[in-house]
């Protein structure tokens, strides 16, 4: 992405211990709840080398300043800036193309996904055939509109694609960061994640996660916005899947 800027932490460096995980949150004046989940995430990996990339889609709220803080504090915070809202997929990418770690954990910054389930995820990564852990979440905490509208596209989206996926709208996964940048990119791509992981080789682990409850600010997105939306990129996506052959780059080890 060419119109991000980063500051932060220095972390990774000369000197720097490289992290082994990099946890990417695309975040649009979420500033409040970043200031709590921000060290939530940093106390679940408190035994993992890590960095926190918060990618600040064009907030015009203190996003910057809490960051900043949270920088001093000594967490392993860095901001990357987008000039202008690109939107979510975007954020993902720009954070994934800059992260550091060979391991990559989404989520959302309004703090409804739980980090308490972050080290669970990267364990079901130490199978080396499984490429994405997907979160799956159970008491969801959404009005009933959007509910059944996620319900609705779900649905579609597995009798189309086939991705075995029960909830792709969880911001919560796990990834290895390799393959995920060589995906193709689309506004949109962040929803179908586990099919093109699928289409390129890899298997996909699922986890079982916790809805959390927005405790500031409301959601960036309406039901009808995203059935617009979604519907053609499903259909756009199926067509990928089905011009798309298996990653040239990845090399079977026959031994």
């Amino acid at each position: 992405m060419n119109e991000a800027t980063s500051s932060g932490d220095g972390t990774g460096e000369a000197g720097a211990t490289t992290p082994e995980v990099s946890v990417v949150i695309p975040a649009h004046n979420e500033a409040e709840n970043l200031a709590t989940l921000v060290p939530e995430i940093a106390e679940s990996l408190a035994d993992v080398p890590h960095e926190i990339v918060i990618v600040d889609d064009a907030s015009t709220d203190a996003t910057p300043a809490v960051i900043e803080t949270l920088a001093a504090k000594g967490i392993a915070v860095r901001r990357l800036a987008h000039r202008r809202s690109l939107g979510q997929s975007a954020a993902v990418m720009s954070g994934v193309v800059a992260a550091r770690g060979a391991l990559v954990v989404t989520l959302d910054g309004d703090g409804q996904n739980d980090p308490r389930f972050i080290p669970a995820m990267l364990a079901a990564l130490d199978d080396p055939t499984v490429g994405l852990v997907a979160g799956q979440r159970l008491g969801r905490k959404a009005t009933t509109s959007k509910r059944l509208g996620s319900k609705l596209a779900n649905n579609l989206r597995r009798a189309l694609l086939k991705d075995d996926t029960r909830d792709t709208g969880c911001g919560l996964k796990a990834f290895r960061r390799e393959p995920f940048v060589r995906l193709p990119y689309f506004q949109g791509m962040h929803r179908y994640l586990p099919a093109l992981f699928l289409g390129d080789g890899w298997k996909i682990a699922h986890v079982d996660v916790v809805d959390r409850e927005r405790h500031h600010g409301a959601s960036h997105y309406g039901v009808f916005d995203r059935l617009a939306v979604g519907i053609p990129d499903l259909f756009g996506v199926w067509w990928i899947l089905r011009r798309r052959r298996r990653n040239p780059f990845r090399v079977e080890n026959t031994e």
